[in-house]
């Protein structure tokens, strides 16, 4: 008999092995509690040297908006903006914050915690998961003073039952954003040079997805004018868009938060976006399990 199956007879397993893709996530399930509490304290941990401490959380955020808003305000034409622009551009700002941050943050919770993952023995999934819970956590009051805004400055239009879509839709956001960070976080370890270029991505889908402009308004199909005959747009533009997944949760975001011309709640994406959301997730925990006996070696 050899000492693996020895060790193997005495319910003994190799420190850093690959356990059962069931026993993997049952185990990652037990620590539910520890990645909550992780991601807790990793926000406390980055604004507790601040001044201002934890209002860091949401001010970062509102500054964001507050600059492309004034930017995009003066260098779009009011004829090109969409209906209610500036409640328009703050939901596409803090949704697409939390997406960038989590997808940074997750992508390079492995090697950043690299003394962690070779001191203790735990499912690594741990960590991405942590890294985009704290990016949701921190989302949380930046929805908070969205709503608020959007109260105020009578953008919700009449009350209704439509504010309730926004539960499903930032839970699959929450989803989606989870599988993309296990995926980056295995390839991260494997090719460190993938953290740099992340940022230059985000980037890239903040200026493409529409942030600060409607796509449909801009390269959907435009109605006869007594100037201009009625046009067919940008159709392979607008058929990208439709599968492109950040581009679904922001239209679904604001179809459920506003109301008005162009805001109609689009009930493909709402079949588009569930499947991103879980394929990329149930992808992402297997191609993250699949290297987890790898992780330990991180230097």
């Amino acid at each position: 008999m050899t000492t693996a199956e020895d060790a193997a007879r005495l319910g003994l397993d190799r420190v850093g092995g690959r356990p059962p893709l069931r026993d993997y996530v049952a185990e990652v399930w037990k620590r539910r509690f520890f990645i909550y509490s992780m991601a807790r304290y990793k926000i406390e941990s980055e604004n507790q040297q601040n001044s201002l401490g934890m209002l860091w959380v949401v001010l970062k955020p509102l500054l964001n908006a507050l600059v492309y808003g004034l930017i995009f305000g003066l260098l779009l034409p009011s004829s090109t903006r969409p209906d209610h622009f500036v409640e328009f551009l703050i939901i596409g700002v803090f949704i697409f914050e939390f997406f960038a941050q989590s997808w940074s943050n997750g992508g390079k919770s492995i090697v950043t915690n690299a003394a962690l993952v070779q001191s203790l023995a735990f499912p690594r999934l741990v960590l991405p998961l942590a890294a985009v819970t704290q990016r949701f956590l921190q989302f949380m009051p930046t929805v908070a003073i969205m709503l608020t805004f959007l109260v105020i400055s009578g953008g919700f239009g009449a009350i209704d039952l439509h504010w309730l879509f926004i539960l499903p839709i930032f839970a699959l956001f929450f989803m989606f954003n989870c599988g993309l960070a296990m995926i980056t976080a295995r390839l991260a370890v494997h090719w460190r040079d993938l953290n740099n270029f992340i940022p230059f991505l985000t980037r890239f889908f903040f200026y493409t997805t529409g942030i600060f402009f409607s796509v449909e308004k801009r390269f959907g199909p435009k109605p006869a004018t007594s100037s201009h005959p009625a046009t067919d747009g940008h159709p392979i533009v607008m058929r990208i868009s439709d599968f492109q997944p950040i581009h679904e949760f922001l239209s679904l975001a604001r179809s459920a938060l506003l109301q008005g011309p162009g805001y109609g709640m689009n009930l493909h994406y709402w079949a588009y976006a569930t499947a991103w959301s879980f394929g990329i997730f149930a992808f992402g925990v297997w191609f993250f399990w699949r290297a987890e006996e790898r992780y330990g070696r991180v230097d």
